[in-house]
């Protein structure tokens, strides 16, 4: 191959090497040494399976498979035994094969992060593929992939963890399964005090095991029989449910990320509530205090202490009676108050068992929420099948591209791959890992 370039350097375009010029040049090496590859794997002559006797040479079969840097011809023989006339292929090549495993790597790596068509034009446009481009075949392998990371082998932690700490939470996408219009997903991570973490995630009803992925992801990070389990829920009993089969002891805490929220949503609607008359300036008082001292007392693990705050508050709701919106569509802030008071006062009457005092786990260092579970439903589904993501979802591809996604996080995708999150057992510097 002969590659000439203009000396002439005022046209900043002819400087070096272009795109296509290195895609020709990658496929043409890749080509040369492959074919030194398969010379040297010919010399090795194969045992008869059958009579163990010697094999012979009898002809030469060509093998195409997809790389990354292009479409190669593997010439490899085939093997005749002299004393019972078996045929044998090459030494140890795998029966089926075609595409490394590199490619197929990169393929789902990329669906894991975009949608297939714009994965395929990346890869056709950044290497010299002449097979595996189309969004189709990307689907194909990423779908593969999920099929096989289900179930991962636990890896050995470096480190044993002191303790360790497990939220889940669950999160929708559109589906297009009949009579479904949403699919459930249970996302979730494990953290140990050292900020080692990792990511897992499953959709409801598939055959994948959300307890055996978490259980495998514990491992990772380091659990023993001496480490603590904390679990962090929404207050959902059928997660509550999938972190005891997982292995925590303790009851798990409601999170305080949703109280907050609500609480928000609360103080928010107080803050809008009218004063046009004295009794109702009064009434607003009352109201913005005890919201306020209502706050303080859930977050200190006063939960009991809380209906003295809510009964307060309704005691001086009758000064907004008759009130008004200013728009006939909008609803008065006084009514949007007593329905968040309802739906609080419901809420904590059925979850008082599972609060603690958070401001005692705040200042001792520990977690309190599954605010950090919230962003990764946000990364791992949001961005991918939902937001501006016009697609819906089949209940068993959502479920497989998930799996693919959480090990492009958690780093166990492959060795030529980097992780987002430093995980226990890993062999890179942070510096090295993918933004």
């Amino acid at each position: 191959m002969e590659i000439a370039k203009p000396a002439d350097l005022r046209d900043i375009a002819n400087l070096g090497l272009n795109l296509a010029e290195a895609k020709e040049l990658l496929a043409a090496i890749q080509r040369e040494v492959v074919a030194a590859q398969a010379r040297e794997h010919a010399v090795r002559r194969p045992t008869c399976r059958s009579c163990g006797g010697v094999c012979h040479m009898k002809d030469y079969r060509q093998h195409r498979i997809a790389t990354l840097f292009g479409q190669v011809i593997v010439r490899l023989p085939r093997f005749c035994c002299g004393s019972c006339g078996g045929v044998e292929s090459g030494v140890d090549w795998p029966s089926h094969c075609r595409s490394a495993p590199e490619l197929d790597r990169l393929q789902a790596h990329l669906s894991a992060l975009m949608t297939y068509r714009v994965a395929a034009g990346v890869l056709e446009q950044l290497f010299p593929l002449e097979a595996g481009k189309t969004h189709e075949t990307l689907r194909r392998h990423t779908m593969t992939l999920g099929e096989q990371l289900r179930h991962p082998p636990g890896a050995t932690p470096v480190t044993p963890a002191a303790a360790i700490s497990i939220s889940v939470d669950s999160t929708f996408i559109r589906s297009c399964e009949e009579a479904e219009r949403h699919l459930e997903v249970r996302v979730g991570n494990v953290e140990t005090d050292a900020g080692n973490r990792q990511v897992f995630g499953a959709v409801a009803g598939v055959k994948t095991d959300l307890v055996a992925l978490i259980g495998q992801r514990l491992d990772s990070v380091g659990r023993t029989d001496a480490t603590t389990l904390t679990g962090f829920t929404d207050g959902c009993a059928g997660l509550r449910s999938i972190l005891v089969a997982s292995g925590v002891a303790e009851p798990p805490i409601l999170d305080w990320f949703h109280i907050a929220m609500r609480l928000q949503h609360l103080e928010q609607t107080a803050g809008a509530l009218s004063t046009d008359t004295p009794v109702r300036r009064e009434a607003k008082a009352v109201i913005v205090t005890e919201v306020d001292r209502l706050r303080w007392r859930l977050w200190n693990g006063k939960a009991k202490d809380a209906q003295v705050s809510i009964e307060r508050i309704r005691k001086v709701m009758h000064a907004f009676q008759g009130e008004v919106a200013g728009h006939p569509s909008h609803v008065p802030s006084s009514r949007k108050l007593w329905t968040a008071l309802l739906a609080l006062d419901g809420y904590l009457v059925g979850q008082a068992n599972w609060m603690v005092n958070y401001a005692e786990r705040h200042r001792a260092g520990l977690r309190v929420g599954t605010a950090i579970t919230e962003g990764t439903a946000n990364f791992l589904v949001n961005r991918r099948m939902n937001k501006s993501q016009h697609m819906r979802w089949t209940r068993h591809g959502a479920d497989l591209l998930l799996q693919v996604r959480c090990a492009v996080y958690n780093g166990t995708f492959g060795p030529s791959f980097g992780q987002r999150f430093q995980i226990a057992n890993g062999q890179h510097p942070p510096a090295a890992l993918a933004a």
